[in-house]
């Protein structure tokens, strides 16, 4: 018989029996459903086997049907400094992070709204403007957000460059069952109608010491989505009860279905001496995984340390170091 694992926010449940596991999909169908056999998780609703005669017609619509994303074209383009450019027909629009624009063409309409994109300036209440508002406060983003809506003929094109060096990742949500939990400025722009929420890190030490705090970007919806990750980036996927250790900082992106801790680096010697850190994430699947070589902390961290006023040379030349600095007068 089919042993069966579900998901709800991260947290998993299994195995269990298929009675079970259609008595707890009828308490709460808001999840995700795995089995062997299945390539990833999927909506609870989507799953035949797990509808009850009696609930199939009360069972929530996948994400997609209530909010149908705009489909974009798009060309992913440089190496080291990438920048995405995506082509819109008539009436389609893509929604940026505020100052991520890089070009567009005349025929493309700008327009700020309050919010994270999901909602319409022109529709929804003041409260769901409010609410969307909030969550990228929480996430520390700004308050508004860009939308660039093509209002003539033919084809347009509107580009969007990364904030450092890295790649940019194309991702279809509806490929990742609808919902993706990633770093919270690893976002950088998306097909209209996908929503931008928070995710909070219901465990206290891997809120504390995760490297990215009690909150995460949420991407859900079914169109692309595109998200920037520092220096390589590496794409797998965990298999059920697969272990990774991570870096905390190295972590782009991960199915909500991969369930996210913390564990000690070692003993203290190794805590104060190995450079690790006195923690690294841990990853278990089932789900898939984004990892970056190059975290921005690390590469800003770099830099500081680099820096004349921190003690860094300013002639990266010198072989004598600091008292070749003081010899030259830098000093």
């Amino acid at each position: 018989m089919s042993q069966w694992y579900l998901s709800y926010d991260g947290n998993q449940m299994g195995p269990m029996e298929t009675e079970q596991a259609i008595q707890q999909v009828q308490r709460n169908p808001n999840g995700y459903a795995w089995r062997e056999g299945f390539a990833s998780w999927v909506l609870m609703s989507q799953v035949p086997e797990l509808q009850a005669p009696a609930m199939s017609a009360m069972s929530p619509p996948p994400f997609g049907a209530r909010s149908q994303a705009d489909e974009i074209d798009y060309k992913i383009l440089g190496s080291e400094m990438q920048f995405v450019e995506i082509e819109l027909d008539p009436g389609e629009s893509a929604v940026s992070e505020a100052g991520a624009m890089m070009y567009k063409d005349s025929t493309i309409q700008m327009e700020t709204i309050f919010g994270d994109g999901s909602v319409s300036s022109m529709s929804g209440t003041f409260m769901d403007k409010l609410m969307g508002a909030g969550k990228r406060l929480l996430t520390g983003e700004t308050l508004f957000m860009t939308v660039f809506t093509h209002t003539g003929s033919g084809k347009a094109h509107v580009a969007f460059g990364a904030p450092y060096p890295g790649n940019i990742l194309p991702i279809k949500l509806s490929t990742v069952g609808g919902c993706l939990i990633c770093q919270k400025d690893s976002y950088l722009c998306a097909a209209k109608g996908v929503s931008i929420s928070i995710y909070f890190q219901r465990k206290i030490l891997t809120g504390l010491f995760g490297g990215e705090g009690f909150i995460m970007q949420k991407l859900e919806g079914n169109g692309m989505v595109f998200i920037h990750a520092g220096g390589t980036v590496m794409e797998r996927r965990l298999s059920a009860g697969e272990i990774l250790h991570v870096d905390t900082g190295c972590i782009v992106a991960f199915e909500p279905s991969v369930q996210f801790g913390i564990q000690q680096t070692g003993n203290i010697k190794t805590a104060l001496f190995g450079g690790e850190g006195f923690f690294f994430a841990v990853l278990q699947g089932p789900g898939k995984i984004w990892l970056q070589s190059l975290p921005f902390s690390r590469l800003a961290g770099r830099m500081l340390r680099a820096a004349p006023q921190r003690g860094g040379s300013s002639e990266e030349g010198s072989v004598l170091g600091t008292l070749g600095n003081l010899i030259g007068g830098d000093r």
